[in-house]
């Protein structure tokens, strides 16, 4: 009986590449984009290399840059100066998006993330009720709602609902289907957890809770870490409200969660590497302590590995580089 050699197909790199089995492409990827109102220049981010608050001209000079670089998908993320409760504007993102179809056309698939949090005083992902202590799902919903089919009117290719309210992936594609947007793809954030892993991104976009509100945090609505069914349930009933692409957020801590769901139900698997899990590397190579692009590399082949199709990464932009080298 022959011995089985399990080195022979790592020898070298020519062996080690014929043999993969999972392959990170450039064409999965969707990078992330902010544009703040009201900035003078555009703004670093802490923790997140190459990664910025623009402002409405630097953010169509950044677009033309990541298409030279390969990067064609993008995720808007709209903070506008003006807050309120209830009854938003949502003009300020709404412009936004018809400036970058306007000058780019068919040449960017542009998804929308579809919340309040930035637009809120409040910086919570709803309406809250008058004693400040839980958000009104139904006058969330309206507001969700209301965004959706502003952006789509503008000409977003996706709109992408990140707040967690129950029953708002059905209202939005009625609300779209209803309005002649039948088009429009609808990304849901299905299960997104409350995770510690969002700083980066908060600072970004000026979306953490503050102000004194009894609600605190965002744990009565983001899934429990320690409650994987619940993600089940999430996703099922976005599935049947028709969610065209599902997504687990975060990433790299829910691998688990992103492999069974991803096995369960045969949708395209969206998954948000966040802003805390790219710092994390960032971080690491800044003190010599990782390689940067390998680091990078591998956490990108552990998601596709468990089943993502579609990976939001603010390395985006780099991916054709990186995963060419």
């Amino acid at each position: 009986m022959s011995r089985i050699s399990l080195r022979r197909l790592r020898q070298d790199p020519h062996i080690r590449a014929l043999t993969r089995e999972t392959r990170p492409h450039p064409e999965q990827f969707i990078q992330p984009l902010f544009v703040v109102e009201g900035l003078k220049e555009r703004e670093t981010i802490p923790g997140l290399t190459g990664v910025y608050r623009d402002t409405p001209e630097s953010l169509l000079a950044q677009i033309e840059s990541d298409l030279a670089a390969g990067v064609s998908k993008f995720l808007l993320f709209g903070v506008p100066t003006a807050h309120a409760t209830h009854a938003i504007s949502w003009a300020f993102t709404s412009s936004q998006i018809a400036a970058i179809k306007k000058r780019f056309g068919k040449r960017v698939w542009l998804a929308v993330d579809v919340c309040l949090c930035s637009s809120t005083p409040h910086g919570h992902c709803g309406v809250l009720n008058p004693e400040g202590d839980h958000l009104d799902n139904a006058r969330s919903v309206e507001e969700l709602v209301a965004a959706a089919v502003a952006y789509a009117r503008e000409g977003a290719d996706c709109v992408a609902p990140s707040d967690m309210m129950d029953g708002r992936i059905g209202a939005i594609r009625r609300a779209l289907d209803d309005n002649g947007l039948e088009r429009t793809v609808l990304m849901s954030y299905a299960a997104k957890f409350h995770s510690t892993f969002y700083g980066p991104f908060r600072v970004a976009a000026d979306s953490a809770p503050k102000g004194a509100n009894a609600l605190g945090d965002r744990s009565s609505y983001q899934i429990d870490p320690a409650r994987p069914g619940d993600a089940l349930q999430s996703v099922q009933r976005d599935v049947a409200e028709g969610a065209d692409i599902l997504m687990v957020k975060p990433g790299m801590p829910y691998l688990d969660v992103l492999a069974d769901l991803s096995a369960r139900f045969p949708q395209p698997w969206a998954v948000y590497e966040v802003s805390g899990e790219y710092a994390s590397i960032e971080l690491m190579a800044e003190q010599g302590l990782t390689d940067r692009v390998k680091a990078h590399r591998e956490a990108w082949t552990g998601l596709v590995r468990a089943g993502a199709s579609l990976i939001i990464s603010y390395g985006a932009r780099h991916a054709r580089e990186w995963l060419q080298s």
